[in-house]
């Protein structure tokens, strides 16, 4: 248990931040499924359009360090590449 009073504060600021980020994340998981299931509708116009609207959430989280960039990058380029293949 945190001993001073700086110590008990950031330890109720970690936990505020832990909450925001895991609704941070939350939103990047349901970005990726709304493309991933556009993709498996098999419409390569509707997956290229949700591809489009939910790429600038990914770059936004990865943008506040809640994912690295690598990470984003190699989602962007897998969604990616699995729409130009339909």
């Amino acid at each position: 248990m945190a001993n001073t009073a700086q110590t008990r504060k950031r330890a109720r600021q970690t936990v505020k931040q832990r909450a925001h980020n895991i609704g941070l994340r939350s939103t990047l998981r349901t970005a990726i499924k709304k493309i991933k299931s556009a993709i498996d509708g098999g419409d390569s116009k509707a997956a290229k359009k949700a591809f489009d609207e939910n790429i600038s959430v990914i770059d936004r989280i990865a943008d506040k360090k809640i994912i690295h960039k690598n990470k984003a990058a190699r989602h962007k380029s897998r969604l990616n590449s699995a729409i130009k293949s339909m």
